[in-house]
């Protein structure tokens, strides 16, 4: 062998030392998370976890016995206590309450040890018919966990106008979510509440409208057939309902979300505000509109204004740092 070609080998010998070993994709699903496969069925999956498929729906925020491929299911399972921990510590990791856990394994203390068997349930979900009532981080995993098979390229942004501030009494949600689809069905004649999502001024957050289903009415078909459209409760222009801190984190924080989930970059082509569309040819004129052409909605004082400018310079830029920093979590 020459010595020319002896280099040429003993050259691919130490490249090949030196390439890194293909790394193995890790399944970071938890084990109490369930994908949903192609045969499956809401019975199935609740016969296999020995529920029912009432307590399936309840526990994952379902408002139909319809699944989609792919879609993420909390489900019980059997967890062996490990040294140090806690029942605090196991509800957090496992989507429970402390309570949920005591009552599933009639445990009257909350004293646990290591090697304990215990049947850990998932939290359910506060819901009221179609209606899933949320905070920031339930909505998150919740969201995260659904498969939208709609092309979502709009987030629509709203304001109730009536219901107001004055209506919301801290705990009359679904009263109010109730009010407002029972009106959108028997006066405007729509076949359900127009809203996927509603806001409230404590900063909880509501799902009624199905996101795969698109909304209706307000600013039509155009807007509406690869939107989701956010109610915020309140009237929010100037001289009215004054936004509160928890309202304002929320309404950015959900706008955020599903612009991280649906890929979108917010801007005028991706987050819209009603008053940019025209009431009667449902074309959206931004701000070339005159004033009887147009809503006011969102509200001539939402995060400063209703016009293009206004959510340039103050809603957008709250929405991309809020979106920054739920990747950073996410890392």
């Amino acid at each position: 062998m020459n010595k020319k070609y002896s280099c040429i080998l003993l050259l691919i010998s130490i490249m090949l030392i030196l390439l890194p070993y293909p790394t193995m994709a890790v399944d970071t699903t938890p084990p109490n998370l369930y994908v949903v496969q192609t045969a499956d069925t809401l019975p199935s999956i609740a016969k296999r976890y020995n529920i029912s498929t009432h307590e399936l729906k309840i526990t994952n925020g379902l408002q139909s016995d319809s699944l989609i491929k792919g879609q993420k299911l909390w489900v019980p399972v059997t967890y062996e206590v490990t040294t140090g921990e806690n029942l605090e510590e196991i509800a957090w990791a496992n989507n429970s309450t402390i309570q949920t856990i005591k009552e599933t394994n009639n445990l009257t203390s909350n004293h646990v040890y290591p090697g304990q068997i215990l049947t850990i349930k998932p939290k359910k979900m506060n819901m009221n018919g179609q209606h899933i009532l949320m905070n920031r981080d339930e909505f998150k995993d919740w969201l995260f966990n659904q498969q939208i098979t709609r092309d979502i390229q709009l987030i629509q942004q709203h304001h109730t106008w009536k219901p107001s501030y004055k209506n919301f009494h801290g705990n009359n949600h679904f009263q109010l979510l109730n009010s407002m689809q029972h009106h959108h069905m028997k006066t405007m004649g729509w076949d359900n509440i127009a809203q996927n999502i509603t806001t409230f001024p404590d900063g909880k957050i509501a799902v009624s409208r199905p996101l795969n289903t698109a909304p209706e009415g307000s600013i039509g078909p155009k807007a509406n057939k690869h939107g989701i459209a956010i109610e915020h409760i309140g009237n929010f222009d100037q001289g009215h309902d004054v936004m509160t801190k928890e309202h304002q984190e929320t309404i950015v924080y959900i706008t955020a979300l599903l612009s991280l989930k649906f890929g979108l970059t917010p801007s005028i082509d991706t987050i819209t505000y009603h008053h940019w569309w025209h009431y009667k040819t449902k074309e959206r004129v931004l701000d070339n509109a005159k004033s009887y052409e147009v809503k006011s909605c969102p509200g001539t004082n939402f995060f400063g204004g209703n016009s293009t400018n206004s959510a340039k310079k103050y809603f957008y830029p709250l929405v991309k740092e809020k979106m920054k920093e739920l990747e950073g979590l996410a890392k």
